[in-house]
């Protein structure tokens, strides 16, 4: 397979170019190779369409993120592999070419698609399912095509005509003395077309509001604010536009015992003082179920212990990150008369192997 030359060259900016220096090299280059200059040259449009998807990459603040980590193999979880065609490229940029260039041909204008709005859905999942992964449905609301006209906006058997004020072209000129000013059609708003026979169920539109469900995969290891995107599960383009694409953004619920931390599982785990002093197993819970944890004679409140690879799966690549255990030594609060005599002898000696050390450290400086 081709390596993909780097977006930062192909634009010719370095990698700290703000969003103006971009818009700038990328209508440089879209100037020279734009289609309409270069008729019938291959190696133009291939440039056309490298320097597009450069600039679609390094515009979007998260993928030019990903992409400055993770190369292009960063990208590939976002569901972007590029424009597939020019119709793509004029559907997304069409406002800038307008008002770089200042023209497109009549054809593009009549026959010009639109690229269906993206959506955004707003998913809480649990801290289990976020870890682990999980596949579920979600039912999104959106615009899509008339299932009546088939998003034509006409009604059945009729079609679009030509607009007669403009007589098709999408624009009306005006010659005054020397000049010749060239305006928006108004009775058309520079389609060009018009619909005598509207479809019923649309009024025209061609698009109507549905409900539709959809699957989604979360993969294991998403971590709120992870985003997720489902390429053509937008709203439907219009004019024979490609849809937009939906995000599924992440909300993953706290858990009542562990915590995350990067890829590390945090847990806090009390042990009585007895436990703490003589030392002794315990169960902990983990991710995956029950695991034994040794706890050292002498152990303290506050320390620290580490199960390896059995925290968070990574999101991208192999391997886990890790459990990390802290406990916390519990003082009892309701003794015994039993408990209490006991725990009043072990002072007692605590007290005089304290006094024996100390009698022992000025024995020894005299």
């Amino acid at each position: 397979m081709e390596k993909k030359r780097d977006y930062y060259e192909i634009l010719g900016v370095d990698r700290n170019a703000t969003e103006e220096e971009l818009k700038s090299s990328y209508r440089k280059l879209a100037f020279k190779y734009h289609p309409d200059r270069n008729p019938g040259d291959k190696e133009a449009e291939e440039k056309f369409k490298e320097a597009a998807e450069a600039y679609e990459v390094l515009r979007d603040p998260q993928k030019r993120q990903l992409y400055d980590q993770y190369g292009h193999e960063g990208l590939q979880g976002t569901g972007f592999s590029g424009f597939r065609g020019f119709d793509d490229i004029f559907s997304s940029f069409g406002d800038i070419f307008e008002s770089f260039f200042g023209f497109r041909t009549e054809k593009r204008r009549r026959s010009q698609a639109r690229r269906g709005a993206d959506l955004q859905y707003d998913l809480s999942i649990s801290f289990l399912d976020a870890a682990f992964g999980v596949e579920t449905q979600i039912e999104v609301e959106k615009m899509e095509n008339c299932p009546t006209c088939e998003g034509t906006g006409c009604d059945p058997g009729t079609t679009p005509e030509d607009c007669r004020y403009c007589e098709g072209t999408g624009h009306i000129t005006r010659v005054q003395g020397f000049f010749s000013i060239r305006t928006t059609c108004p009775s058309c708003g520079g389609e060009g077309r018009y619909i005598p026979h509207p479809c019923r169920q649309c009024r025209g539109q061609g698009r109507v509001i549905r409900k539709k469900k959809v699957s989604v995969r979360i993969p294991a290891g998403v971590d709120t604010g992870s985003r997720l995107r489902l390429t053509g599960e937008g709203e439907s383009g219009e004019r024979g536009g490609p849809p937009g694409d939906l995000y599924i953004l992440i909300h993953v619920e706290p858990h009542e015992f562990f915590k995350r931390n990067n890829y590390d599982v945090v847990c806090q785990v009390p042990i009585s003082f007895v436990q703490a002093a003589l030392g002794a197993e315990i169960t902990v819970p983990t991710l995956d179920g029950e695991k034994v944890l040794h706890i050292p004679k002498g152990t303290q409140s506050g320390d620290v212990f580490r199960f390896r690879g059995e925290g968070i799966p990574y999101l991208k690549g192999s391997g886990r990150g890790d459990q990390i255990i802290q406990v916390a030594v519990k003082t009892p609060t309701r003794l015994t008369k039993k408990q209490e005599s006991l725990l009043r002898e072990f002072e007692r000696l605590e007290k005089q192997k304290i006094s024996s050390k100390i009698k022992k450290i000025f024995k020894n400086g005299k």
